[in-house]
């Protein structure tokens, strides 16, 4: 799914603005302002097409997001579970941690915790 603004496309093929769209497990739709996307997996993620953009995920993903979105776990500690023998960390010094999120908010792919946003963001770019 591409969207720019509010012209928005799925595998190439445009969706018309105001018109629903719904094929495996995908659909779009446009309540009022705003465009909606929304998956069979529980994933909803909403845009205004100017700056705002919302992610909603259903209680099932609890605790099993990662990436963008967060660890979506409600664990101050920063704590995440990976594998039952493996744990991630918080930094040594919480002063290196992003203000105000769970320190497993910022998990890069690789497992470290990123201490600034921009980096956080930049390490889950797609190639």
């Amino acid at each position: 799914v591409v969207a720019r603004g509010r012209d928005v496309s799925v595998n190439g093929v445009v969706v018309p603005e105001g018109q629903p769209y719904l094929h495996g497990g995908l659909s779009v739709t446009w309540p009022g302002d705003w465009v909606a996307v929304t998956s069979g997996l529980g994933v909803r993620v909403a845009l205004d097409g100017h700056r705002a953009v919302t992610v909603a995920v259903g209680a099932e993903l609890w605790g099993s997001t990662g990436g963008l979105c967060g660890s979506y776990n409600d664990d101050p500690t920063g704590r995440r579970t990976l594998s039952p023998h493996l744990q991630v960390a918080p930094p040594a010094s919480p002063r290196l941690s992003p203000p105000s999120c769970p320190l497993d908010d910022f998990l890069q792919p690789g497992g470290d915790v990123a201490t600034l946003a921009s980096t956080f963001g930049n390490s889950w770019k797609v190639p």
